[in-house]
């Protein structure tokens, strides 16, 4: 059979200590045995170590931040469009999926498709959200409470007990054992991510995630459950293995069931001793270890390109156990001549 050749374009390609999905994600894309796959990455920085692995990205270009606004956005897009025919976006990261979706069906229109969460699902999944999230959706959920000055630390005292988590609104999650380390945390956060901060109260146990791919119908297409065996100091798997978990996928295939949930997300949780399940974080896209589950049996970045080429995907049930990835450095050598080409000609 004739593989589908379609052209997608990635974002997320800053693989490094904090890694971002996008290499994962086009290797999966690369693995399928149904796609043909030409990957544009899409770059943020010239360092993005995706740029330069010419054996995933077939050509590479720089694009604004989604905070130069949305007009600016868009018109980088459409002139890569113009350049490369692509048929499919795949954005990676938590920060571009608001401009993402509003350009949704101005993309749509110049036959650029995408496969994201509705604004709706997007906002109600919030960390600030979360607790109103777990109520409506039947799920246990850390009691948490948004801030937004050093005033309210003072008070936090009176309703959780320490230690508690203080979390940024897009990423970074410290444990804090007193008022101090919140100020400390506080500063840090707020300063790289800006406002509200949300704070967590701290459920002890086994972290447990799970990678899973949503139709839009309530149909549950792939999902995972993964135990991280590494942590690095900022708190990302460098080693994780798949496990036997039915309780956790009946959770996710009722959530997404529930929410109509469409597109890639990642749910984090605490399982504790007495085996109850606390949601603490929804991540509403493709997380960066998910060639775990492509290495485990379900290929998820493929199944999400052909849902948003239109094509039936079916349900995957189906996984190997025990299967583990371990992250690793790797030095790649380029040319600066390839540098000064990305930074000027904004292409590569």
């Amino acid at each position: 059979m004739d593989k589908l050749k379609i052209t997608v374009a990635i974002t997320g390609l800053n693989n490094t200590d904090n890694p971002g999905p996008g290499i994962p994600v086009i290797r999966g894309l690369k693995d399928s045995e149904l796609l043909d796959v030409k990957v544009i990455g899409l770059a943020y920085e010239n360092l993005e170590p995706g740029i330069h692995m010419h054996d995933h990205v077939d050509v590479s270009y720089m694009i604004p931040y989604p905070s130069s606004g949305t007009e600016a956005y868009l018109n980088r897009i459409l002139e890569i469009h113009q350049e490369e025919h692509i048929d499919l976006i795949i954005p990676n990261l938590d920060a571009e999926l608001y401009t993402f979706i509003k350009l949704e069906s101005i993309l749509q229109k110049h036959n650029i498709k995408t496969y994201l969460p509705s604004f709706q699902q997007l906002d109600e999944r919030n960390k600030g959200n979360l607790e109103n999230y777990g109520k409506k959706y039947n799920i246990n959920v850390p009691k948490g409470t948004t801030i937004t000055s050093y005033h309210e630390i003072n008070h936090l005292k009176e309703e959780f007990d320490y230690p508690i988590l203080v979390k940024g609104k897009f990423y970074d999650a410290y444990v804090a054992y007193s008022k101090e380390e919140v100020i400390s945390h506080f500063n840090k956060i707020s300063a790289k991510w800006g406002l509200p901060v949300i704070i967590q109260e701290y459920v002890k146990g086994t972290e447990v995630n799970v990678v899973a791919l949503g139709d839009g119908k309530g149909n549950t297409i792939a999902a995972i459950p993964m135990r991280k065996q590494y942590i690095t100091d900022k708190g990302k798997a460098w080693g994780g293995v798949t496990l036997n978990d039915d309780k956790l996928l009946t959770i996710t295939r009722n959530l997404i069931k529930d929410s109509a949930w469409k597109g890639g997300m990642e749910l984090e949780m605490i399982r504790t001793n007495d085996d109850k399940y606390y949601l603490i974080e929804i991540n509403p896209r493709i997380p960066a270890w998910v060639y775990l589950a492509v290495g485990a049996g379900q290929n998820i970045p493929e199944a999400l390109a052909l849902l948003a080429m239109g094509k039936e995907v079916k349900p995957m049930f189906n996984y190997e156990i025990g299967k583990i990835f371990i992250r690793y450095s790797y030095d790649l050598i380029g040319d600066m001549a390839d540098l000064e080409k990305i930074s000027i000609q904004g292409k590569i």
